[in-house]
């Protein structure tokens, strides 16, 4: 996929906080926010120590962090539900990557987390990540969730990449697993060229008019 791997000039960030073995799972997602957004940072979660690069990058004055997590799990006051920051400072969404069970454990146990604002997604549909079945349709991969965010924070063409870039890594994966050709000129391909061009002629205008 190397060949296909798009990127797109974002302003907001992501921070991963990968579970144990979750960076080395062939079907993780994360990877592909890494690939989509510049200013992608992930570390590895441990309830009894901090990376202090992770420290050092939530008290960096240029982010506005922001907790991704269902609402219901947080103290009503924490609790946002759209992206609002001075306009000096970037968004910056902190993802848990990991299984929902993790992700829960993850977000009571994180109390260098307790100070930020906890930003509770609304989602108007279902997944659409078949790799992994957790039974449930509202239950998103860390991708998908990414994608929610960007599109909320009005990074419309990273958001829109990273959707149709998560069917192309599905078709990959599945295709290798059953040890089957890639088709290339197949829908999800022809997806993600189209959203690619279409934000290539969208930044060749901007260029122009200014």
């Amino acid at each position: 996929m190397c060949a296909i791997r798009p990127s797109v000039a974002t302003r907001a960030g992501v921070c991963l906080i990968m579970a144990d073995i979750e960076p080395l799972k062939p079907t993780n997602t994360g990877w592909l926010v890494a690939d989509v957004v510049a200013d992608t940072f992930a570390f590895g979660w441990a309830r009894t120590e901090v990376d202090p690069a992770l420290l050092a990058l939530l008290n960096d004055p240029q982010w506005q962090p922001y907790v991704v997590f269902p609402g219901q799990y947080a103290q009503p006051e924490r609790v946002v539900l759209g992206v609002e920051q001075p306009a000096a400072k970037r968004s910056l969404f902190i993802l848990f990557d990991a299984t929902w069970a993790e992700a829960r454990k993850m977000f009571r146990r994180s109390p260098y987390l307790d100070r930020l604002p906890v930003l509770s997604l609304r989602p108007e549909r279902i997944t659409q990540y078949k790799l992994r079945n957790s039974g449930r349709d509202d239950h998103f991969c860390t991708s998908e969730v990414a994608a929610m965010c960007l599109n909320l924070a009005g990074e419309h063409a990273a958001g829109q990449t990273l959707e149709a870039y998560l069917p192309v890594f599905s078709h990959h994966y599945l295709r290798a697993k059953n040890q089957q050709p890639i088709a290339w000129d197949g829908a999800e391909h022809q997806r993600l060229r189209e959203v690619v061009a279409a934000q290539s002629a969208q930044s060749a205008q901007a260029s122009l008019a200014s």
